[in-house]
């Protein structure tokens, strides 16, 4: 009996001494986290350029990497997992590379001669699609529905014949 006890207190005792910092160091990192907030938020509202997106992306990294090492405990794991994280990183990393080059090298493929397509209100709202816009005149010869042609009904006129002889 007495061998037991003193295993399961040899065990408690090795994580006694394995201290994951306390409330300074936790305050300290909170602390630093909202500095950087404040310096991404303030290095928003500055344009450097094509600079912009590699700042934001370092701060990103410095604030993940305070993360991983102090809330995640990976600074006083074992080093094994900081490798694996790291590793994970790094192959999304590359993944993300490949995918932005495929995606910056492909040509536009829109047709050419042919008009750009305009978005309008949704199909509900009828032939005027939006509040704004007046509906379009139909083309000669057009007949709807209901039997009207062009110039017939809400445009004024006669309809026109439905069909030719």
């Amino acid at each position: 009996m007495q061998a037991t006890h003193d295993a399961s207190h040899d065990h408690h005792g090795e994580h006694e001494g394995h201290s994951h910092g306390g409330l300074k160091q936790y305050l300290a990192v909170l602390g630093a986290l909202l500095v950087l907030t404040v310096i991404t938020v303030g290095a928003s509202y500055l344009d450097f350029g094509s600079a912009n997106i590699v700042i934001a992306v370092l701060i990103a990294t410095i604030k993940a990497s305070l993360v991983a090492l102090f809330f995640m405990h990976l600074k006083d794991d074992n080093p094994v997992n900081a490798m694996i994280l790291v590793s994970c990183f790094l192959f999304l990393g590359l993944l993300l590379t490949f995918c932005l080059l495929d995606i910056d090298n492909r040509l536009d493929e829109s047709p050419a001669g042919k008009a750009a397509m305009k978005m309008q209100g949704p199909p509900s709202m009828g032939r005027s699609q939006t509040s704004t816009d007046a509906a379009p005149a139909p083309k000669p010869g057009y007949v709807d529905s209901h039997g009207a042609g062009a110039g017939a009904g809400e445009h004024g006129g006669a309809a026109a014949p439905a069909a030719k002889h």
